[in-house]
């Protein structure tokens, strides 16, 4: 099992990152996340830059991009642009998402960029060809904000993104039950012990899934996601909560 050194965090050893994310929609929101965040103890940080309304304008997108990272210069930054089909909050097209992400590359201000599995698939290999050059970690990921699929289609999304050449391969799913966080579980075991060859994020969202948040780590997962603030996904609990369940389970 490979691991993934970003920075000076491991990922794929030990207990499961903490990463925090950032939702600002303005500059002022940003940086007022930023400096908060630069208090915690979390061990990444992801800029959920579609929430950003000025997103489309890329000088601006760069600009809040060096105040970001000059605030938070000892945790590793994930740059991601989750689309409105997987539960992000703006629209985009698929030169648009290229040209984004080819931008942020330029810039040398990213440590991690999060793909979609299913944007256009020439897009998806353009930019982790880019990105790995310049050593940026790839995590290809699918996010299924209305159910959990089965546990052989779980695993093998997760096989096609180790196959598309992910540093790290993340699913996240809606449960209905608590069947379906078992089979989340489950399909992540599987995955860890059977077929992974670097590390795999996988969680349940929503209420019922705030199990997998905690617990994820016994069954192979490599990150779990903490709010500081307003959370990017339902079932996002506090990053003291967690990092004490976290604390817990190590014990």
């Amino acid at each position: 099992m490979k691991t993934v050194k970003v920075k000076n965090v491991t990922i794929g050893d030990g207990i499961p990152k903490i990463c925090v994310p950032m939702v600002g929609k303005n500059d002022a929101e940003l940086l007022n996340e930023a400096q908060k965040i630069s208090t915690t103890n979390c061990d990444l940080v992801e800029w959920r830059v579609d929430y950003y309304e000025c997103v489309e304008n890329f000088t601006k997108v760069k600009k809040i991009a060096q105040k970001i990272n000059a605030l938070l210069t000892n945790f590793p930054l994930l740059f991601t642009f989750r689309t409105a089909q997987e539960g992000g909050v703006q629209e985009i097209s698929s030169d648009r998402y290229y040209e984004l992400y080819h931008e942020l590359i330029l810039t040398g201000l990213i440590d991690l960029m999060d793909v979609e599995l299913f944007i256009d698939q020439e897009v998806l290999t353009k930019i982790i060809t880019e990105a790995q050059k310049k050593q940026i970690k790839i995590i290809i990921s699918n996010h299924d904000f209305e159910k959990t699929p089965a546990e052989n289609e779980l695993i093998s999304r997760l096989i096609k993104m180790q196959e598309k050449g992910a540093d790290i391969c993340k699913i996240a799913v809606m449960p209905q039950n608590a069947a379906d966080v078992l089979t989340l579980l489950t399909a992540t075991n599987t995955m860890y012990r059977q077929h992974a060859d670097r590390p795999i994020v996988t969680m349940s969202m929503g209420d019922l899934g705030i199990i997998s948040r905690i617990s994820g780590g016994l069954f192979g997962s490599a990150i779990t996601f903490a709010a500081v603030g307003k959370s990017s996904a339902p079932g996002q609990i506090s990053i003291e909560n967690l990092r004490n369940s976290l604390a817990i389970l190590k014990k």
